[in-house]
Formats: structure tokens, C-alpha cells, sequence
């Protein structure tokens, strides 16, 4: 499951806000923008419902500082007045430059239908507009209703409304061309919000080479509130990055087969061309897009025209918009189903260019077998972030699209018949050869020699027509850095061009970061200018969970009272001020040891569960709690008087539901202890991470490696996951205690990422442990551990249908053990063969282990269900605070 997501701009010149009111979502997505231009994306988490300006501005130099340092110098280099000296102190403030003296007309084209909301909304972001020379063109495509041209005469006169009868997307598009005044015609679409600089930098990067004829731009999304919005996103959006990218190819050379998927141009709802290069290679092809069969490709097909044509097309992320992702899920299984529109695309490419059909034919193949059929297969194999039936929409789409560009071609021909060519430039005049802006003929392979001194302004370099490379010597005061190689393909070099350049390549050097390493203190210098000119926290505020948050601590033990006695005795000494409930769970109340000690605790509740297994016992403890939060701990583990507080602040994080802490080893005096902790202990290291629903795709081949996570050792868990229809409480066959060894912990781990929340691991809440002290105990818990280790996959694939599991059983298993003993033979690990050997037979006796758990579960029951707190009267379950109780496990079910 997928939740809302905080969409906000984060404008680094301003005061960084707190955003509060969160309380409704999982996370915030902030743009990050420096006087207008996007650095990037920061996600940050919400705490207590507000997302804290200290957080924002911790991320953000964490993960944007370069991208700051490199906009500042570009700024700077670029500026006609700059700074003496190229410091960050001077530069913070220098807003970028404007190079641009006589700004054209621009056409700014909205194609619609029958959505008068969505165009209200477009409507009131395009006049605010900051732009001098501006036509405002919407075009309604082939109406239902009067609603948009009642909205446009009604509330804005300054728009200019076209009705264009024949329906389809490019038919709209081609009117617009038809109407436009512009000399750059910008097309977006109707579910779109611009932003006020859009048409500016559309405009500016239209003059830095006459050869550019198209340009698109940034798309950012104008909310996550919904599941769907989040799953779009999550595909890949609209967004195509944040830095500027040229595409052309050079004179005579074929385009390269992968730019057909063309997706990485850029899309129809931010793109502009110059109005004349349609009287050169043709208006866009009716047959293609919105409102045809094909559902898709008219602006993808022009990309490609355009780069073919021996054209430049640039990516500029300066020229963004929001766009309004589809709210409801059936919405985005249609729109992903049209997907299938680019095999109408490489058809009618193969079509129209005769020399492409070949790199269609090739494009076609790989994309079918890389994307659809590789998604489909993984889909099938094992649940993923993405949903299989939207995988499956695709998929079914990919087939829809092979017919669809026949049929499209025979309802253009039936439109034709009712109504004419729109005028007789608009026939499709694509087939006709195109031409190239006719760069020279012939690359003689000279490069160009320029030098660039930074201490005057920067000019454009010029005179360039006849190179198709330059190498440009950059000096400063005279005294010379270094040079760089530009791919300038006959193209002069702007200004905006060379101070990019210029500061992707030589930034360190220009302030003096050059022989920064991680001891150094130029970098953290560097990182506390930008912080300190514009206020960013270098260190994000502690969260304290507030003290009504109540924890229950549930230990489950069996026949260990010495150890039990010591836990409880540091459990008891815990400095906090919230409610904290201990919970016992004898897991063999016949043997008398465990209730006389937890006499010894008043306060102290006493649960029975004679059923053996840890997870018996856990699950008996879980039900039998009433904190907000459970954490789990063993008996024979010694806890610090802070361990509470330090564990649970992450839940303060909605979308945070286990915290696991570091586990230490509370002596190392014989050989057995030494040997566990060599094999990996409990600890997982001394640096805190996270993982959510994306980590739990990332693998392949093998389940979500979740044994790495932590131990439920040291674990707290948000109450509300057990009763949770996808999660619940740990099963039953899994775990020490159970022929299946372990795994139960673990299990749950996979069923929390698979429901798409997030574990942190958190090694500053650590906890003591005493590692077994016999060889014996030592070879039963590794045994344990690798009879687990088979059953932990075993489950993920018999009960979530995870193909990956019984791959990592089959083959990530034998080949572990394959390259272990390798490297003891060639005396590069000294871990021990007896105990490779022993992991072999672990594994092995796995499947049949794992068969006499559930076997054992089905005569003995399950644990009884876990009911909320707030859903139980204090009678259900007899606990009390005041005074030790003891509470049967069975007397748990309501």
C-alpha cells in the first residue's frame, strides 16, 4: 500500500518553512529551487504531523550541496558584474542571469476536451505567466459541451478560444500550429500547472543556438494524495532529471536504435518547437495520440522527426510544470495501458522512414522482452511495489498497439472524408524527405582552440560553425587551470553553455576544494557557507515521542530464571517518564522456575503459554499488552537505563513500523561466544539506515535479505502492525523452540516492507547479550539458524507465492556454501569447514523441519488474534498495573 506524500517547493533564497498540518501523510516531497531553478528532490520524513525546517535543511545539504555550489558558480561566472572572488559568501545572493534582450512571441497552446475544471485551473497558472510577448491559444477538441468556451469567454478575455472539429490529439496540435502568432509555439496540456517562469526559460534556451528547434522541459508532479498519483510517480513520472541535455546527431551518422524509445526526450504536456520547423519536416501525425486508436505517441514521433532531421532537441529542467497525475486507480491502469502506443509509434517510423525499420524492429524487441515480458514474469514471481495488473494492463496494451496504427490511418482517412485537411500545409506532408539545418558537410576532425579568462565576463565563443569540437583553456588572472573538451557539433557556445562548463568541471578547483578528501576541512567549510547563507540546520532536531505514547516490554523466556532475573532487574531501571508495561512470557509454566522470579517484580505481568515455540510465546505476550508500542527483547540480554528512549523516537514517523536496535555482546570469554560473533552475532553494525517497500523490491533472486535488518533481541514493534490484514502476528511454525529453527522475526520484517511501510535500524538503542558459552550451544543455535535461514524462504513462497524464495533455497544456497569452502581452501577465510558442514545439514534437514512445524501448529492452534487496545474493556484480559498477575495465553481470545 502506497500513502499520501506532502508535494511542496522548497526556495532556498527564503526562509525554509516547517510544515505542519502533516498528519495525514507518510512523508514529504520537497523541490529544492535556488532563485527559481530546480536542484532537485528532497523526501523527508513527518514527525508528530509537521516536517521541521531543521529536517529540510539537514537533507538538503546532505544531498544537494554540489548542486548548490555548481548553480551558485554558474550564476556567478555568468553574471555581466560578479564578485571579485568566486566565494560562496559572495555568491549566495547573485541571482542567474537574464541573457536574453529581445524576448519572441510565444504562442502558449492548450489542447483540451470537455474538461473545463482541469482547464480553470491550467488557465489561472498560464496568465500569471512572467513573460512580455505572450499569446495565450486554447484549443477545444472536437467538444461534447460549450463548458471550456464558456469558461474562456466568460472569465478570460485575454485567451484566445479555437474549436478544432476532428478529434484526436495532433489534430488539435496541428491547429494550433495553424493559429498560432508565435513564433515558438509552447503545447501543454489541460491537467497541467505552470510554472511562472515556464515560457521565460523555454525562450532562453530557444536563443542560445538558432539550431535548436525543440525544447521540453521539467514535470514535476502536482500532488500525491492519492494511491494512484504515488504509483505514477513511482513508475517514473513525467520527470526526465535535472540537468540540461542536448540531443542530436551528428551530420550523416543514423540516430541510435535506443533514442526510439524517445521517452527520454521528454512528453507532450511540456514540449515547444519554433512554429517554422513544421513548414520543414511536416505538422504531427493525426493518426497518432489521445483521441486515436494509438492513444499515445504524436509528440514522441516529433521528438525523433526532429533529432533525425539533423535538428537539436534540448532538455530544459528550467522549463517546468506540475501535472495533475490521475487521482483514481482505474485512471491509471487505462493511462498505463496506452503505454502500448510507442509499438504503434516504431510502426509507423518503420512506415514513414524506410532506413529506421531496423532499429524499430530492433527497439521493438528489446523493449518487449526487457519491459513487458521481464515485468511480467518478475510480477508473477513474487508482489512488487507496482501492482501485477497494472503490470498486466501494460502488457496487454503492448499487443493492442501492434493493430492500433492500421486502424488510426483508416479513421484519419474516414475524418478526412467528413471534414478536409485542416488546409493543404497540413496534409501529411511528413512523408515528403525532410532537410537538415545543414550544418557542413564534411567533419575535417579539427578542433577549435578557445581561452576563456575568468576574470573578465564570460562571452560566448564563437565562429564555430566549421568545428565539431572545441577545446577551451580556462584561465584566472591570467594563470591557467586546466581546459576542457566540448562536443560543440558546429554550434557556437552561449554563455548559460560555458559557465555550466566551466563550473561542472573546474568548481572545486575555483574554490579551492580541489585536494578536499574526507579529513579536510575545505568541504565541511564549503557545506557551512551554504548553510549559513540560507539558514539550512547542519544537524537535524531530535524527536522525543510524546509521553503519552505507552510501551509494553515483552520477554519471553524459557527455564533461564538467573538470566530472567538480571533482565528484569535493568527493564525496572529504565529512565522514562511514559508507561511502561513489562510482560513475561513463560513459554514452560511445568517447569515452576519462571513465576517465582517474576513475583520478585511487582508490576510485572506473568503470561502462561505452555504451547513452546518463541513464537508462541511473543505472540501470547503481543496479545496480552496494552502499549501503544511492543518491543521484544530475550532474557538473556542486559539493557542500558536510556535503551527505551533511545529505541522508540522513530515512531513518531507514521510510516515507521519496527525499530531494531544494536545487539552487543556482553562478554567474548570463550571460544563458542568468539565464533557466534565471527558468524555475525545480532549487531548490525554502528550506522543507522533505513529500508521501506523499495528495498523490498530491489532483489531478484532471493527474498528481501530481512536477517540483515536486526533481531528480535532488540526490537520494537508499532502495536497496530498485528492486527494489520496483511501483516498480523508472528507465525507460528517459524522460530526457535519450533523443528524449523528461526525465522519468525524475520518473516514479519518481510511482511512489513511488503505492505510498503519502513524499518529503521536504530545502533545507538543498544542492548547487552550473552552469546552461548558451550561448543554445543553454539552448533544447535547455528544449526537452528540455517534449518531457519531454508524456512524463512520456504514461507515467503509458499504463502506469499515469492518465487524468489525457492530460487534462494535452490540456487543462492548452494552456491554460498560453494564459494565459503572455496575461500577456506584457498586460505582466504578462517571460518571453520565443521561449521560449513554443518549450515549444509542445517539446510537440508529446512524443508522437512519446516513440514513438522506446521504439522505441530495444526494440532496445538494458533495464537490468539490480537485486538487493539481500544477495542478490549479492561475484564477481557485482567491486567493490571499495580500488582503481578498471571494471565493463561488462552484466556487472550475475546
Amino acid at each position: 500500500m502506497l500513502f499520501p506524500i506532502k508535494v511542496v517547493d522548497i526556495e532556498l533564497s527564503q526562509p525554509i518553512p516547517t510544515f505542519e498540518g502533516l498528519e495525514n501523510y507518510m512523508g514529504l516531497q520537497g523541490l529544492v529551487r535556488l532563485h527559481g531553478v530546480p536542484l532537485g528532490y528532497v523526501k523527508a520524513p513527518i514527525s508528530l504531523g509537521c516536517c521541521t525546517a531543521a529536517t529540510l535543511g539537514k537533507l538538503i545539504l546532505e544531498q544537494h550541496s554540489w548542486a548548490i555550489i555548481c548553480q551558485l558558480l554558474k550564476n556567478g561566472l555568468a553574471a555581466p558584474q560578479r564578485p571579485e572572488d568566486l566565494n560562496l559568501e559572495a555568491l549566495v545572493n547573485l541571482p542567474p542571469v537574464e541573457v536574453v534582450d529581445d524576448w519572441p512571441m510565444v504562442t502558449v497552446a492548450v489542447c483540451t476536451r470537455d474538461r473545463p475544471d482541469d482547464m480553470k485551473r491550467c488557465l489561472e497558472a498560464i496568465v500569471q505567466l512572467d513573460y512580455p510577448n505572450l499569446e495565450i491559444l486554447v484549443v477545444d477538441n472536437a467538444p461534447a459541451t460549450e463548458g471550456t468556451k464558456d469558461l474562456v469567454d466568460a472569465h478570460y478575455p485575454q485567451v484566445r478560444y479555437v474549436r478544432e472539429p476532428r478529434p484526436g490529439l495532433d489534430w488539435a496540435r496541428n491547429r494550433a500550429i495553424l493559429e498560432a502568432k508565435g513564433e515558438i509555439i509552447a503545447y501543454t496540456d489541460d491537467d497541467v500547472v505552470v510554472d511562472r517562469g515556464w515560457v521565460k526559460a523555454i525562450a532562453r534556451t530557444f536563443s542560445e543556438n538558432p539550431r535548436i528547434m525543440a525544447v521540453t522541459g521539467l514535470v514535476v508532479p502536482y500532488e500525491l494524495e492519492t494511491e494512484a498519483q504515488v504509483l505514477f510517480e513511482d513508475y517514473g513520472g513525467f520527470g526526465r532529471g535535472f540537468e540540461q541535455i542536448w540531443y542530436q546527431v551528428a551530420p550523416g551518422q543514423p540516430m541510435p536504435w535506443q533514442w526510439l524509445g524517445a521517452g527520454q526526450f521528454g512528453t507532450g504536456a511540456n514540449m515547444a518547437y519554433r512554429r517554422s520547423i513544421f513548414e520543414t519536416i511536416g505538422y504531427f501525425d493525426p493518426a497518432l495520440d489521445v483521441g486515436t486508436p494509438t492513444n499515445g505517441g504524436g509528440d514522441l514521433e516529433m521528438f525523433i522527426r526532429i533529432i533525425k532531421s539533423e535538428h537539436i532537441l534540448v532538455y530544459e529542467p528550467r522549463a517546468m510544470i506540475r501535472h495533475r497525475h490521475r487521482r483514481e486507480y482505474a485512471q491509471l491502469k487505462r493511462q498505463i495501458s496506452f503505454n502500448g502506443s510507442l509499438y504503434a509509434l516504431w510502426l509507423s517510423l518503420a512506415i514513414a522512414y524506410p532506413d529506421l525499420w531496423i532499429s524499430c524492429l530492433k527497439i521493438g524487441v528489446w523493449w518487449m522482452l526487457y519491459w513487458n515480458v521481464r515485468r511480467t514474469i518478475v510480477s508473477s514471481l513474487h508482489r512488487t511495489q507496482f501492482p501485477k495488473d497494472l503490470v498486466l494492463a501494460e502488457f496487454r496494451g503492448a499487443f493492442a498497439g501492434f493493430s492500433s496504427y492500421q486502424k488510426a490511418t483508416q479513421r484519419v482517412a474516414a475524418i478526412v472524408q467528413e471534414h478536409g485537411w485542416q488546409t493543404e500545409e497540413a496534409l501529411p506532408i511528413r512523408y515528403r524527405p525532410t532537410t537538415s539545418s545543414q550544418p557542413p558537410a564534411n567533419d575535417s576532425g579539427a578542433i577549435a582552440i578557445r581561452q576563456v579568462e575568468l576574470s573578465q565576463p564570460l562571452a560566448a565563443l564563437k565562429d564555430l560553425e566549421t568545428y565539431s569540437k572545441v577545446r577551451i583553456f580556462i584561465s584566472r588572472d591570467n594563470s591557467p587551470l586546466g581546459h576542457l573538451d566540448y562536443e560543440n557539433e558546429f554550434n557556437n557556445v552561449s554563455v548559460l553553455t560555458l559557465s555550466k562548463l566551466i563550473a561542472n568541471q573546474f568548481g572545486s578547483k575555483l574554490l579551492d576544494l580541489d585536494a578536499c578528501t574526507v579529513s579536510d576541512l575545505v568541504w565541511p567549510q564549503a557545506v557551512k557557507a551554504i548553510a549559513q547563507g540560507y539558514g539550512l540546520a547542519e544537524r537535524d532536531e531530535p524527536v522525543k515521542l510524546p509521553d503519552d505514547v505507552s510501551v509494553s516490554v515483552v520477554v519471553a523466556t524459557f527455564d533461564r530464571p538467573d538470566d530472567l532475573r538480571n533482565c528484569l532487574q535493568h527493564l525496572q531501571a529504565q529512565q522514562t517518564n511514559r508507561s511502561v508495561e513489562i510482560v513475561v512470557v513463560d513459554n514452560h509454566p511445568d517447569s515452576g522456575l519462571t513465576a517465582p522470579v517474576v513475583q520478585d517484580f511487582p508490576g510485572v505481568v506473568l503470561v502462561q503459554e505452555s504451547r513452546q515455540g518463541l513464537a508462541y510465546g511473543r505472540n501470547a505476550g503481543f496479545v496480552a499488552s496494552s502499549g501503544d508500542i511492543l518491543i521484544a527483547t530475550d532474557d538473556d540480554v542486559t539493557v542500558p537505563p536510556d535503551w527505551i528512549e533511545r529505541l522508540i523516537p522513530p515512531f513518531a514517523r507514521p510510516d515507521v513500523m519496527i525499530v531494531n536496535g544494536n545487539v552487543l555482546p556482553i562478554e567474548l570469554e570463550d571460544a563458542s561466544q568468539q565464533a557466534f560473533e565471527n558468524y555475525g552475532g545480532l549487531g548490525r553494525g554502528f550506522e543507522p539506515f533505513e529500508v521501506d517497500g523499495s528495498w523490498y523490491d530491489l532483489f531478484p533472486h532471493k527474498p528481501s535479505p530481512t536477517w540483515s535488518l536486526g533481531a528480535t533481541a532488540n526490537a520494537a514493534f508499532r502495536a497496530s502492525i498485528f492486527h494489520h490484514p496483511d501483516i498480523g502476528l508472528m507465525d507460528e511454525a517459524l522460530g526457535p523452540g519450533m523443528p524449523s529453527g528461526v525465522g519468525e522475526d524475520t518473516y514479519v520484517f518481510y511482511k512489513v516492507l511488503k505492505a510498503g511501510y519502513t524499518i529503521v535500524y536504530n545502533p545507538k538503542a543498544f542492548v547487552w547479550h550473552k552469546h552461548r558459552k558451550t561448543r554445543q550451544a553454539l552448533e544447535r543455535q547455528l544449526y537452528g539458524y540455517s534449518k531457519g535461514h531454508v524456512s524463512y524462504n520456504l514461507t515467503t513462497w509458499l504463502r506469499d507465492g515469492d518465487w524468489r524464495g525457492l530460487a534462494q533455497v535452490l540456487l543462492g544456497l548452494p552456491y554460498a556454501h560453494y564459494y565459503r569452502i572455496k575461500e577456506y581452501l584457498l586460505k582466504r577465510s578462517d571460518y571453520p569447514l565443521s561449521l560449513i558442514w554443518l549450515e549444509i545439514r542445517g539446510n537440508l534437514a529446512g524443508p522437512w523441519s519446516l513440514w513438522k512445524s506446521h504439522q505441530r501448529v495444526k494440532r496445538e492452534g494458533h495464537s490468539a488474534p490480537f485486538i487493539p487496545v481500544q477495542e478490549r474493556s479492561l475484564s477481557s484480559h485482567g491486567l493490571s498495573q499495580a500488582s503481578a498477575s498471571t494471565v493463561p495465553a488462552s484466556s487472550n481470545v475475546s
